[in-house]
C-alpha cells in the first residue's frame, strides 16, 4: 500500500503535497518522494495543503519560500475576514467555504475559511476546520481532472464552493415549496411552518453574507491595475468568477425575501386564526352575560324576591334567560358583528 505525505508528514500541519505535470494531471507525493519547493521551475506546478491549527510556517514565510513575506503572513494569519491582496505577482488571501459534514465544531452548511497564497509555480492553501472544497478537488485531481496553472486549480476550488453554496440553496428552496404547498392547502394548519421557517431564513442570510465577501474578492481581483503584475488570464478567471457569485447572490438574496415573505403571511394566518378564536370568546361572553345576571338575581336570598312566590317561578326565570340571551344575539347580529373569517 502507497504512504503518503498526509500518514506522515514531511511538514508539520502538512495534509497533502500534489505535483502537476506539463499535461495538468495531478500526482500525490507519495511517502519518500523529494517533497516540491514551491516556487521552483520545473513539471508545472505544485500544491500545499496544510492544516493551519498544526501548521509551522513562519520559517517558510520569512524565507519567502511562500512569495513575498508580507502577503503570506497575511494570508495564512488568524484574521478569518475574507480578504484579497496582491503582490509582485503573488495573490493571497482568504476565501469562505463550507465546513464538512463530520466536523464536530459546525454543521455542513456553516461557513469554514480557506486561507491561499497563488504563485506563478505554485498554491500553498491551509484551513483550520476540514472545508470541502480541497478534498473535493484532491479527489477530482486524482481521477484525472486537468488542471495546468495554480490560476485554474484556484478557480476549481472556488467553482467547488460556489457548488456547494448552491447546492445548499437549491435544498433551501425545495424546502420553501413543501411550506408554501402545505400553507395553501392547509391553512389552519400553519403554526409549524413558521419554526420551519426560521432556519431557511437564517441559513440563506449567512450564506448571502459569505457570498458578499466572495464577491468582494474577485471583483477586486478583477479590477487589479496593471502595476500589481497580475496575468490576463488570472483577470479573466475572477471575472468569470465573480459573475458566478453574483448570480448565486441574487439567488441567496430571492430565497430570504421569499422565506420572509412567507413568514409574514403564517404570521398573518395565525393572527387570523386568533381573531377568530377571541370572536367565538367574546360572542360566547355577550351571549352568556345576561343569563348569568338573571341566575344571580334570582339566587339572591333576600325578602321580596321575584317570582318568589309562584308555582312556576324557577321555570319563569329559565325562560327569561334564555330570552335575554336570544335578545343578546339578535342585537349582535342586528348591529353587523361578524366574524374575521367571513
Amino acid at each position: 500500500m502507497q504512504h503518503l505525505l498526509s500518514d506522515a508528514p514531511a511538514m508539520p500541519g502538512l495534509l497533502w503535497a500534489m505535483r502537476f505535470d506539463e499535461g495538468g494531471r495531478g500526482h500525490l507525493v507519495a511517502h519518500g518522494e523529494p517533497l516540491p519547493n514551491p516556487g521552483d521551475f520545473g513539471e508545472s506546478f505544485v500544491w500545499l495543503h496544510f492544516n493551519l491549527n498544526h501548521a509551522r510556517l513562519a520559517d517558510l514565510i520569512s524565507q519567502e519560500r511562500f512569495g513575498p513575506s508580507h502577503l503570506a503572513t497575511s494570508a495564512f494569519g488568524a484574521d478569518e475576514h475574507q480578504r484579497i491582496a496582491v503582490e509582485n505577482g503573488h495573490i493571497g488571501g482568504v476565501v469562505a467555504d463550507l465546513v464538512q459534514e463530520f466536523c464536530p465544531e459546525a454543521n455542513a452548511d456553516a461557513a469554514g475559511r480557506l486561507h491561499f497564497v497563488m504563485g506563478p509555480r505554485f498554491l500553498v492553501s491551509g484551513r483550520r476546520h476540514p472545508v470541502l472544497a480541497p478534498e473535493a478537488v484532491r479527489e477530482a485531481a486524482t481521477e484525472g481532472k486537468s488542471m495546468s496553472a495554480p490560476i485554474a486549480l484556484l478557480e476549481t476550488l472556488v467553482s467547488h464552493v460556489i457548488a456547494s453554496m448552491a447546492a445548499t440553496g437549491a435544498r433551501l428552496v425545495d424546502e420553501l415549496d413543501a411550506i408554501e404547498d402545505h400553507i395553501l392547502e392547509r391553512r389552519e394548519r400553519t403554526r409549524g411552518e413558521r419554526r420551519r421557517l426560521g432556519p431557511i431564513r437564517r441559513d440563506a442570510v449567512r450564506l448571502h453574507r459569505q457570498l458578499l465577501g466572495l464577491r468582494a474578492v474577485f471583483h477586486r481581483l478583477e479590477a487589479a491595475d496593471e502595476d500589481e503584475n497580475i496575468s490576463a488570464a488570472a483577470m479573466k478567471t475572477a471575472s468569470r468568477i465573480a459573475q458566478r457569485l453574483d448570480a448565486l447572490d441574487r439567488d441567496m438574496v430571492m430565497i430570504a425575501d421569499r422565506s420572509r415573505l412567507m413568514q409574514d403571511e403564517v404570521s398573518a394566518h395565525l393572527a387570523e386564526e386568533s381573531n377568530r378564536q377571541i370572536y367565538t370568546l367574546s360572542i360566547l361572553t355577550a351571549v352568556f352575560l345576561p343569563p348569568t345576571l338573571v341566575t344571580g338575581l334570582f339566587g339572591m336570598n333576600t325578602k321580596g324576591l321575584p317570582l318568589s312566590d309562584l308555582e312556576n317561578g324557577s321555570t319563569i326565570a329559565i325562560v327569561i334567560g334564555v330570552m335575554s340571551a336570544i335578545a343578546v344575539f339578535g342585537v349582535i347580529r342586528a348591529l353587523g358583528i361578524k366574524s374575521p373569517r367571513d
